[in-house]
């Protein structure tokens, strides 16, 4: 099964970047960060982790407004670096771990956690200043695959402390009701004490900041109890997404060893890093795994069973995202207009596979959903394309359009998503089994 050998407590402010990027460790000023992070490169040297999974905050660069979660989970391949305003850091994308971060999403939401996941997002600094510091790279390419938890703390409201503490115990029992044999850090970032805005900003307090580590690491749940109110009066607006850390904390045992920390203030951030791991081995017995899973599985169970029904899961999804993406941006204008005119070049510029483009150019209906694209693009292409809707219907059961209507009430309904751009539509177009 997979375990969680340890974890990082690590700030995340892009100082920490800017240092690795274009200062010195032998620089008086910024050498304490790079010091700070010796210590945690050689632990991960010595415990040669499998698995880093990564709880941040994104600022808005990559999570705006018009859509922000309280949990977003990582289920993808790879994640670039962001561009946060004048050009994206010159490091590689990291890779993901797709399998167990699916794995964990759907434990995550047996729990009742109500997750959302995302693919092809970069990243920002919450993730890439503290690990550019200390993840081991090969040949310039990171060698340790990660799972991003993003967690909306900037626009209110936002989870509770206590909230982020039970995810984390949620997460130890997804991490491990895994089959495979993966050793697996947590890292938690984000702190200490700042505020970047208003007339309250550059407040720090590094009274605060040390008993806060001090309960983190002896009481943690005392830190649960307070509001963020309290966290932000005693460590700053910014300084309140800390709460971050309880995640981490949640998933590991009740008490723990503290390897390592540091903390230092240069600037505007307190920056502080810490390691633990367990003071004992607790591993769930095989009953508790094996619940784990079942409850993982309960809500499906039996589907599979349904002739012709294809639940769209988050291994569907990761699998069938280019050609369901680029059946989605049907939807601009601009795209729309280019399929038109050249679809091959279309294909060409979205990089699809041979098979995609060809499921596409035969408007293979029953095809694609097999190969993963959810209908809901299906019908977007049939608009764009001149095909109503139940002559993709039909297709897909492998009927003629007249058959399929005498099983409708209304055996005359055709109809399509085509607004008033397409105009009228003649629905003589034959569908494509």
């Amino acid at each position: 099964m997979a375990r969680i050998i340890g974890s990082i407590a690590t700030s995340h402010t892009p100082t920490i970047g800017f240092a690795h990027d274009f200062k010195s460790k032998d620089d008086p000023v910024w050498g304490p960060i790079f010091a700070a992070y010796e210590p945690i490169k050689a632990w991960i040297n010595e415990k040669k982790p499998d698995v880093f999974f990564v709880i941040y905050n994104d600022h808005i660069t990559s999570f705006f407004f018009d859509h922000y979660s309280a949990f977003a989970l990582g289920i993808g391949n790879d994640y670039a670096v962001a561009d946060e305003g004048g050009g994206a850091r010159d490091l590689p994308p990291l890779k993901g771990q797709a399998a167990l971060a699916q794995h964990i999403g759907a434990s995550l939401m047996a729990e009742e956690f109500d997750m959302s996941f995302f693919q092809n997002r970069a990243l920002d600094h919450g993730c890439f200043s503290p690990l550019s510091m200390f993840a081991p790279r090969d040949n310039g390419a990171w060698t340790v695959p990660v799972i991003p938890l993003q967690v909306g703390v900037l626009q209110f409201p936002v989870p509770s402390a206590l909230r982020c503490w039970k995810l984390g115990q949620a997460l130890r029992r997804a991490i491990e009701s895994y089959p495979e044999d993966l050793k697996v850090v947590i890292i938690a970032t984000g702190g200490l004490s700042h505020q970047v805005h208003g007339e309250r900003a550059g407040f720090n307090n590094t009274a605060w900041d040390m008993e806060f580590l001090d309960l983190f690491e002896k009481d943690p749940e005392k830190l649960t109890k307070l509001t963020h109110a309290d966290y932000a009066t005693r460590g700053g607006m910014e300084g309140s997404e800390v709460i971050m850390w309880l995640i981490m904390r949640g998933a590991m045992n009740a008490r723990v060893k503290k390897l390592h920390q540091t903390h230092y203030l240069p600037s505007m951030t307190s920056i502080a890093t810490a390691v633990y791991e367990n003071a004992e081995d607790v591993t769930p017995s095989p009953e508790a795994i094996a619940a784990q899973r079942q409850q993982i599985g309960y809500q499906l169970a039996g589907a599979e069973k349904l002739e012709g029904t294809y639940p769209y899961t988050l291994q569907r999804s990761v699998k069938a995202h280019r050609i369901n993406r680029f059946l989605h941006d049907l939807v601009y204008p601009a795209h729309r207009e280019a399929f038109l005119a050249d679809e091959d070049a279309e294909y060409e510029k979205a990089g699809l596979s041979p098979e995609e483009r060809d499921l596409i150019r035969r408007r293979d209906w029953r095809g694609l959903i097999h190969y993963g694209a959810i209908f809901f693009v299906l019908e977007k292409l049939g608009a764009v394309t001149g095909v109503s809707n139940l002559h993709i219907y039909a297709a897909m059961r492998g009927q003629s359009l007249e058959d399929f209507q005498k099983t409708r009430n209304a055996p005359g309904a055709l109809y399509s998503v085509a607004g008033k751009a397409a105009g009228q539509q003649s629905w003589d177009q034959p569908a494509k089994s």
